[in-house]
């Protein structure tokens, strides 16, 4: 299976935009697996089925970006450098003011149009929709954004009925962790709902359906028939 390039644009976007859900695929991947058969047993068909990425923050310069909560951030690749992507995250900022730098808007046209995948977490569908990409198409933001963002960018089709939208190769996400339940929803549907449980087990997460329901790892109940942890952890005898 091939590797898969990934890649976010660095830029001052709230910082769990981008980290949450690169370190849910990162926790997905085949590597960490292997290693984590150390602590317990994980079943060899999960570990197989499993993805590898290698991940790139891709910044105008390598120069440091400031992100919130004073988290600074060192571009790995610039956009000058960066190797072709199958995937690219745009996190989101604070949309009022903010600028897309004419590169980033160059290259997010060129990997949309060559039908590579595009995933926008919280206010970064308004980044987009700043490139003229969206227009026509349907998408969904930040919820508290959302008049906001149908008053600047007219022309695309917002919705906040779910908690992320799907138009061919361009996914939107609302609020920041709605982000990480749509790429745990990308996962389950291309590796299998047990190469994301066990992403989410490492992380002690539990992702939420295109409701916002919690829906997605089978529910479990004890012998009272009271309601427990969907995740089970599992260790080797000693």
């Amino acid at each position: 299976m091939a590797r898969i390039q990934f890649g976010a644009l660095v830029y001052d976007y709230q910082t769990i935009d981008v980290v949450g859900p690169i370190d849910l695929l990162g926790s997905a991947c085949k590597e960490l697996m292997e290693g984590l058969q150390y602590f317990g047993p994980i079943d060899k068909a999960t570990i197989e089925r499993a993805p590898q990425f290698d991940f790139h923050h891709i910044g105008i310069t390598r120069d440091p970006v400031l992100l919130t909560s004073s988290v600074s951030i060192v571009p790995t690749t610039t956009v000058d450098e960066c190797p072709e992507l199958d995937i690219l995250l745009i996190g989101g900022p604070n949309p009022v003011g903010f600028e897309l730098h004419p590169k980033y808007t160059e290259f997010i046209r060129n990997h949309v149009a060559a039908g590579k995948l595009l995933f926008t977490n919280c206010t970064g569908s308004s980044v987009v929709a700043a490139t003229g990409i969206l227009d026509g198409k349907i998408a969904t933001v930040n919820n508290i954004e959302f008049e906001y963002a149908k008053r600047q960018f007219p022309n695309v089709k917002w919705t906040m009925e779910k908690k992320w939208a799907i138009d061919g190769n361009i996914w939107t996400a609302a609020g920041a962790v709605a982000g990480m339940d749509m790429i745990a929803h990308w996962l389950k549907e291309n590796y299998g709902l047990d190469v994301l449980i066990q992403a989410a087990l490492m992380l002690d997460y539990e992702p939420r359906d295109i409701d916002g329901l919690f829906n997605v790892i089978p529910k479990r109940y004890n012998a009272k028939g009271q309601q427990i942890s969907t995740h089970v952890f599992s260790y080797h005898e000693k």
